[in-house]
């Protein structure tokens, strides 16, 4: 048979290569047989553009390989979406198996060119589903560093749930942000394993020369056994190599990711003022340079300093507070103190003990301190803001 023959041959016989092929496909096919009338439909116009794409080739086959890529273009979007590489696979081999089967007494070149095509419907495929992945990660990234963008301004908007969503979020407990310098290049991958490992999930962003990650607690699967949860700053050691020089910073623990605004500008405020600590550790958490933060303008470093330390010494009923702000206007002496307050040294003594019980921070130590002191004074400087002032010289106590 000549090949202006065979080729005749094979148009003639190409609807019903199509048909066995769709019956063959219902046979052996689970995954096919489940699928709705209109998928089925469109894979059935894969199968059959695949045959007609073959026998277009076998009459040029100088014409571009790729050309088998066209089979797929008959399928609509939403196909790439239902069927998988491997299912396609299937189909692909099925196909191939027919027209071989059907093919079986053609000519020695009629059967080398099937098996060349069904190589290159195989390359195509694969490539089809690699283009699909790639610009699916590409609309990952964006969404991505979209979403971190979000966070670190602090405008969140209705569809904020929904992007995390998206982005596969398993985050289901506590979140933490933190920041830090970003190497050049990043690699994210090993930041993600790391995650998964300790059993997080992780949103990150690049912004020029910072890496902002986004760590949140995962609930383990059904198959898992519970675990006690991994702090964040155990995490954020674990991937201290993946991130630059320079200090990162961990922001403190709050419910939700969509609460996550607040850990992020705590952290990148510890991030700005990093530089003014003598001593910083890797990572530094945001807590740990609250009277930087707040020197620098940072209203919910002054707002932590007030609510944590200024208040519960406020309203403590052993009168703490005159006590550790008397304690420092003396110049750090028990004696001192306790002679202005008309009290025994031990008494000064045990009311500072009982401060460095009530508080995270002990007034006797330097850097402690430090952070009670400027506590104290943007606590009197709040309430002296909130208070009444006089209206005139005449209204003061003692005018008249």
């Amino acid at each position: 048979m000549t090949r202006e023959q065979t080729l005749h041959w094979l148009r003639n016989s190409s609807g019903e290569l199509a048909t066995t092929t769709l019956a063959r496909l219902e046979e052996t096919l689970p995954w096919y047989r489940q699928m709705p009338p209109s998928r089925r439909s469109a894979v059935g116009m894969v199968a059959q553009a695949g045959i007609s794409s073959f026998i277009r080739w076998y009459d040029n086959p100088d014409s571009s390989p790729w050309i088998a890529s066209d089979v797929f273009n008959a399928a609509p979007r939403e196909l790439l979406r239902s069927v998988s590489l491997q299912e396609t696979l299937q189909l692909i081999k099925v196909t191939v198996e027919v027209v071989e089967e059907y093919l079986r007494d053609g000519s020695k070149q009629l059967q080398e060119a099937i098996l060349l095509y069904s190589r290159e419907i195989a390359f195509a495929a694969a490539d089809v589903y690699a283009r699909a992945a790639e610009a699916r990660g590409l609309w990952d990234q964006r969404l991505e560093a979209l979403v971190v963008d979000s966070i670190l301004s602090g405008e969140y908007d209705q569809e904020m749930p929904s992007r995390i969503a998206a982005l596969g979020w398993s985050g289901t407990g506590d979140v933490a942000v933190a920041v830090g310098t970003s190497p050049r290049p990043v690699d994210v991958d090993p930041i993600r394993r790391i995650a998964r490992h300790m059993n997080a999930d992780v949103l990150i962003g690049v912004q020029g020369s910072r890496l902002v990650v986004v760590i949140g607690h995962r609930s383990p699967e059904e198959t898992e056994s519970p675990a006690e949860a991994t702090a964040f700053a155990e995490i954020i050691q674990a991937m201290d190599e993946w991130f630059g020089d320079g200090p990162v910073v961990l922001g403190p623990t709050v419910t939700s990711v969509l609460d996550a605004a607040t850990s992020a500008r705590a952290a990148l405020s510890g991030f700005a003022v990093a530089g003014s600590l003598r001593h910083t550790s890797r990572p530094l958490l945001a807590d740990d340079a609250l009277p930087e933060r707040a020197l620098a303008g940072d209203s919910i470093a002054r707002a932590t300093l007030i609510t944590d330390i200024y208040e519960p010494l406020r309203d403590h009923p052993l009168d703490l507070l005159n006590t550790v702000w008397t304690y420092f206007h003396t110049g750090y002496s028990l004696e001192a103190t306790a002679k202005e307050l008309f009290v025994h040294p031990n008494t000064v003594r045990y009311r500072l003990k009982k401060v460095a019980d009530v508080l995270a921070w002990d007034p006797v130590e330097a850097r402690d301190s430090l952070i009670i002191h400027l506590a104290i004074i943007l606590g009197h400087i709040g309430e002296r803001s909130r208070s009444p002032q006089p209206k005139n010289a005449d209204s003061r106590p003692g005018s008249r």
